[in-house]
């Protein structure tokens, strides 16, 4: 691959640089390379996906605990336990959020 970098010029294309990152590529033992979301069969999309859902679950698990306590069924450390564990959640996910926009207008910004 580094040879491949080498032959770039800001010019000419090098007829190979189309395969850089192809994923028919071997490594130089032969294997097929992975990346580590290959190697554990997640990706990113699967991961927010899965933190959503964990954190859209969180929240009405802290909601369903309080209509448990305004019921009698529920006392006040398990309601305060949930509502935090939600908060916490929520805060986690706009976090990220504005992470991930951040870095899709730092890429908007980026000269090609």
């Amino acid at each position: 691959m580094i040879e491949k970098i080498a032959n770039v010029s800001s010019l000419s294309m090098p007829s190979g640089l189309d395969e850089i990152g192809s994923t028919s590529s071997k490594s130089m033992f032969g294997a097929q390379p992975t990346t580590p979301g290959q190697s554990t069969g997640m990706d990113f999309g699967s991961v927010m996906s899965q933190m959503a859902n964990d954190t859209v679950n969180s929240l009405k698990g802290a909601e369903a605990m309080s209509f448990k306590a305004i019921q009698g069924k529920a006392n006040t450390r398990e309601v305060v336990d949930a509502v935090l564990e939600a908060q916490q959640s929520l805060q986690t996910a706009m976090a990220l959020r504005d992470k991930i926009v951040s870095a899709y207008l730092e890429v908007t910004k980026m000269q090609i």
